[in-house]
């Protein structure tokens, strides 16, 4: 059974005013199994946010489901989301979500702390994380007082310390300078490499291509997808582009 299941995922908001219908996901069909790096990628307005924030349980489809490990997101109470994504997924953002007037070390805590866990099994959790990430040295630095990139890795912290089922990272290179962004994606690479089954949106060709997989979202549905293979991130990252040119052309699959 494939880690996560998405099946006849459907959207459809009603604008505010004159109740028009915007139907921003209509068929969305896809499995990842556990372990994979999968990339999603669209041009803005294609629905990947949409279909991330319902993947994310932030909003909820209208039609369709999404099953996570056997658990079918469209049966949890909204008095029970907020402890099933705690205890599930893990979350890396552009702006990465910090909270200045928290350490480094705090903001990594947060989710473990409204999880009720004792300060000891917090840092004996948080150390062998922190030595991976290379951030140690900084846990007691807020996030004022270090890099862009230094933060994202807090932030992958704080993704990987609840041990999440599954990593949903939106546009996670977005704010990095291109030094930070290939850190960044390296260390998704070594993290992956340990078993950990990563789901990020992205723009950036050059993030995709560290990907195993890639899928192209165009108007609301699972327009194409393709796999690396024993393609090197160079090879991928032309296949990735060259999919993108067809996507603009309006070209078939």
């Amino acid at each position: 059974m494939s880690l996560l299941e998405v099946k006849n995922l459907k959207k459809i908001y009603k604008t505010r005013f004159g109740g028009q219908e915007v139907e921003a996901l209509r068929d969305v069909n896809f499995t990842v199994e556990e372990g994979e790096f999968v990339a999603i990628m669209g041009e803005s307005g294609s629905g990947k946010t949409t279909l991330l924030n319902i993947l994310a349980a932030l909003d909820k489809a209208t039609a369709g489901r999404v099953i996570l490990q056997g658990m079918d997101l469209s049966g949890i109470s909204d008095k029970e989301i907020a402890t099933f994504r705690r205890d599930n997924l893990g979350f890396v953002f552009q702006e990465f979500n910090l909270l200045d007037t928290f350490s480094l070390e705090d903001n990594i805590f947060l989710p473990l702390v409204l999880a009720g866990n004792n300060y000891k099994s917090m840092r004996d959790r948080l150390k062998p994380i922190a030595d991976k990430l290379g951030i140690t040295a900084l846990l007691r630095k807020y996030p004022y007082e270090v890099s862009g990139g230094q933060k994202q890795r807090a932030a992958v912290a704080r993704a990987l310390i609840t041990d999440p089922k599954i990593i949903l990272a939106d546009e996670p290179t977005g704010a990095l300078d291109s030094k930070a962004s290939d850190e960044l994606l390296k260390l998704f690479g070594e993290v992956n490499a340990l078993g950990q089954t990563i789901l990020m949106v992205t723009h950036s060709a050059k993030a995709a291509s560290c990907a195993g997989r890639v899928l192209f979202i165009k108007d609301g549905e699972v327009f194409h997808q393709i796999y690396r293979g024993e393609s090197t991130n160079e090879r991928f990252y032309q296949k990735i582009t060259e999919t993108l040119t067809l996507l603009s052309q309006g070209g078939n699959k």
